[in-house]
This record gives C-alpha cells, sequence and structure tokens, in this order.
C-alpha cells in the first residue's frame, strides 16, 4: 500500500487531460429501498455511479465482499458486473424480498425510480449509466475491474449537482442532455481530483493515469492532434527508446500511438463537420491531413462512411491530393 499522494503527473498534463475529459450521461435513477429489501441490477455494458443522499444500507457487486452505504458515499462499479443495494430489515435483521430493477435505455424520457419497499426507504440514492473519455479515445472507466468507492461530505455539494441533474432530466428543457453530462463531468473530476491528492491506490487501475512518460506524450497528442506527430517523436519526448515506448503505450492505452492519435483526429473532423461551416479540405487540413484521399479513408475506417459534399461548406474535396505527412503514415508508423 503507498502511502504518498497518487499526483505523479505533471500539472500541464493533468490540465490537458482534463480539458478532453468527456462524459457522456445515458441514464441517471432514483433509488429507494426500504429495511428488509433489495434492489437488484443485471449487468451492463457501462459503468456505473451511485451516490447515497441519505440513509444506510449496504451494495453488493458481483464477486467482490458488501460495502457499507452511508451519507455520500460516492460509488462506481464496474461495466459487466451485476450489483444490488439493500438494507436489513430492523428486527429480523435480515434481507428477505428482492425487487429486479428494470432500466429503461431511452434517455431523458423522464425520470426513472426504482423503489424496493413498501415503507418509508431506510437508504435513498442517484445512480445512473455513463461513460467517460480522455482525449476522445480512452475510455476511462471500461476496463475498470474493482468498485471504487469514496466518502464525501455535504460541503463538496455532489449531492445537490446531482439533483439538479435529475431536475434537469425531470424538466425536459431545452439542453437537457448538455447541462446533466456538464454536472456529471463535474462530479466525476471531482471524484479524479480527490484521488490525485489520496494516499488510496484505486487510481492506479487507471494506466493512462499511473504512468508518467505515457502520460505526458499522451497529453501533447491531446493538445495537439493536428500536429505532425511520429512514434519515434513521441517516444522521445516520453524518454523512452521506440520499443519501450510502443509497449508501454499500448498496455496503458489500449492500442498503437498512431490508431489513438486518428481516433483523436476523426472526433475533431466529426464535430467540426457537424457544424456545417468548414469544407473536407478545410477540415483534413485542421486535423492534421495534408491528402484529403488519406483523410477520407481515415474517417471511414473510424466512422464507417465517408462525409458527403452537403455535410461541409463550400466545394468537396474528394479526390484531391497533396502531400505526404505522419497523418497519411499513420497505418504504417505503428
Amino acid at each position: 500500500m503507498s502511502d504518498r499522494p497518487n499526483l505523479v503527473l505533471r500539472r500541464s498534463d493533468l490540465d490537458v487531460l482534463m480539458a478532453t475529459f468527456d462524459v457522456e450521461v445515458i441514464g441517471l435513477i432514483e433509488c429507494l429501498v426500504s429495511p428488509g429489501w433489495r434492489l437488484s441490477f443485471e449487468s451492463a455494458d457501462a459503468p456505473a455511479i451511485h451516490y447515497n443522499l441519505s440513509g444506510t444500507g449496504r451494495m453488493v457487486v458481483s464477486g467482490f465482499s458488501a460495502f457499507p452505504l452511508v451519507p455520500h458515499t460516492l460509488v462506481i462499479t464496474p461495466p459487466k458486473k451485476p450489483f444490488h443495494i439493500e438494507v436489513d430489515d430492523r428486527t429480523a435483521a435480515k434481507t428477505v424480498n428482492v425487487v429486479e430493477a428494470q432500466w429503461d435505455s431511452r434517455f431523458g424520457e423522464g425520470i426513472q425510480r426504482f423503489v424496493a419497499g413498501n415503507v418509508d426507504p431506510a437508504v435513498m440514492l442517484i445512480c445512473g449509466y455513463f461513460r467517460a473519455t480522455y482525449g476522445s479515445s480512452i475510455d476511462l472507466f471500461a476496463d475498470l475491474s474493482t468498485p471504487i468507492v469514496e466518502r464525501f461530505e455535504p460541503d463538496d455539494e455532489l449531492g445537490s449537482k446531482l439533483q439538479a441533474a435529475l431536475a434537469e432530466i425531470s424538466g425536459r428543457q431545452v439542453g437537457m442532455q448538455a447541462m446533466t453530462t456538464a454536472i456529471l463531468k463535474q462530479v466525476l473530476v471531482t471524484l479524479i481530483r480527490r484521488s490525485l491528492n489520496s494516499t488510496s491506490v484505486w487510481l492506479e487501475r487507471f494506466s493512462i493515469l499511473s504512468d508518467r512518460q505515457i502520460a505526458h506524450a499522451f497529453a501533447d497528442m491531446v493538445a495537439r492532434p493536428s500536429a505532425d506527430h511520429s512514434v519515434t517523436a513521441l517516444a522521445q519526448k516520453a524518454g523512452l527508446s521506440r520499443s519501450a515506448f510502443m509497449a508501454r503505450f499500448v498496455r496503458a492505452i489500449g492500442s498503437s500511438p498512431m490508431v489513438a492519435l486518428r481516433q483523436m483526429r476523426m472526433k475533431r473532423a466529426a464535430d467540426m463537420l457537424a457544424a456545417k461551416t468548414f469544407s473536407v479540405e478545410q477540415i483534413a487540413r485542421a486535423v492534421g491531413y495534408r491528402s484529403c484521399s488519406s483523410f477520407l479513408r481515415a474517417f471511414r475506417q473510424v466512422h464507417g462512411y465517408v462525409p458527403a459534399e452537403s455535410e461541409g461548406k463550400g466545394r468537396s474535396a474528394h479526390g484531391q491530393r497533396g502531400g505526404s505527412g505522419a497523418a497519411e503514415d499513420e497505418g504504417r508508423d505503428t
């Protein structure tokens, strides 16, 4: 067990990673459990977040020992792991009644409430499914294998933030999804800030945050996705040999450097296309491609289609060719 804070990354690198931290809210739920009852959830492809507003109970994630739920406890449960929330009967000291939660994945259709029990709830939580990525390519919690459990204080205001997110869903006003996403991002950034200055080792489960040299090179890719990056140049920035850099990058990120770079570039390209302000040629150059044909080929590999002329503004760049560069060599420099 480490007795040092987890703040091993450069502050500038952390700021870059935080700035590109994207959150997708898949759904938020109210969970109320009475004494003698259990609320059970099947496994899901996405991780889940849980914040205990009031009361006491416990949570059990498949394969792990039960842990207590007290007010202001925040839990992240791994994807593909069923879990349940339960409260012992105050008199019988056991849980006997089970409710299977049937979650509706249609986000924004209204607040879903799961109630287990027919008396006043002993524990009340806000729960939800989400995805969180760094640099448009790294799913931070996808490989999480064990639950994260952190206790906060009322002054941290996580409960009020999540209640505001529920109010947004209930109100169903314009911009509801953008607001709920922004709120959940605040909650997750607060959690990550806590871990960075904690002696807890759970942060080390996130390999991108535990390898300082790889994180430094990755942060440069995130900050300057259109730059003329190469594996050799990135290895030099990390202070590693090319072979060591490749092995550690794949271990930390889950893909080769150039594949990760292409994902970042294509996410930015898709956002620019959606704005309908730039021509395809302008977008290609903005994301680091001097050849439009190479850009279109990479876009199709990532998104499954070639952007039509109508998706951009101005004339199409289909078929135009330019000079070669690192962007065109993504598939070879891995």
